[in-house]
């Protein structure tokens, strides 16, 4: 058996977030709405579940994918993306900040867009929000820190979305709407988990220092 932080979107798309995707070829393949994430999954990532995939996407498509370990793809297709990441779960986190912290909705859609498409923490669609709670912080009225949920599974919700604009770095942000994120999701009996490209030391620096420790790696590929 797997563990399913393995394999999340597999399991975030057979569980909590199914209403937000779709499944393929005899659930083989499991997408997410191309509005919500560009992610989609199989089970088990051998010949005939590329086969499938082959099928689902269709010539000229790509697949991206979000799992333990990616093999470089077989023949007929074309890796155009690799990130290793690491895979961090929350343990003993620190306090929280006093941050002003506000609930983000379909009102503030635009501002997320914005900001998301300033400081690139990862994909973020006009109906990513739909996929947990999103939280922000506002300096003159302006929104200048976000974070919120991307893969929800039984048992385990991960924070992603965390950016600060380049004008209120260094003021720990990213770090507290990260702690008040892994907060909440353990008062609904959850546990935490984020990922973060494994080039990206001050990230992961940060995160170790707030209490989050590496479960394992894993790859992000589009193919």
């Amino acid at each position: 058996m797997t563990h399913p932080l393995d394999n999340p979107v597999w399991h975030a798309l057979g569980g909590p977030l199914a209403r937000l995707g779709h499944a393929d070829r005899g659930d083989r393949v499991r997408r997410f709405d191309p509005e919500v994430s560009i992610f989609g999954a199989v089970d088990a990532l051998d010949a005939s579940a590329w086969q499938a995939l082959a099928e689902s996407t269709g010539i000229g498509g790509a697949v991206f994918l979000f799992r333990d370990q990616v093999a470089s793809p077989p023949r007929g297709w074309k890796e155009i993306y690799r990130a290793p990441t690491l895979q961090m779960v929350a343990g003993e986190i620190a306090e929280t900040p006093e941050i002003a912290i506000e609930a983000l909705g379909e009102d503030d859609l635009e501002e997320m867009l914005a900001l998301t498409k300033l400081t690139e923490p990862g994909p973020f669609l006009p109906r990513t929000r739909e996929l947990g709670t999103y939280v922000g912080v506002r300096r003159g009225g302006q929104l200048v820190a976000m974070a919120g949920e991307r893969f929800q599974l039984e048992g385990w919700s991960e924070i992603s979305a965390v950016c600060t604009h380049p004008d209120a770095r260094r003021q720990g942000l990213g770090a507290g709407l990260t702690l008040w994120m892994a907060r909440q999701i353990r008062a609904r009996g959850d546990k935490a988990f984020l990922h973060v490209v494994e080039e990206n030391e001050n990230a992961r620096l940060l995160y170790e220092a707030i209490g989050f420790t590496l479960r394992r790696k894993v790859d992000v590929v589009a193919a």
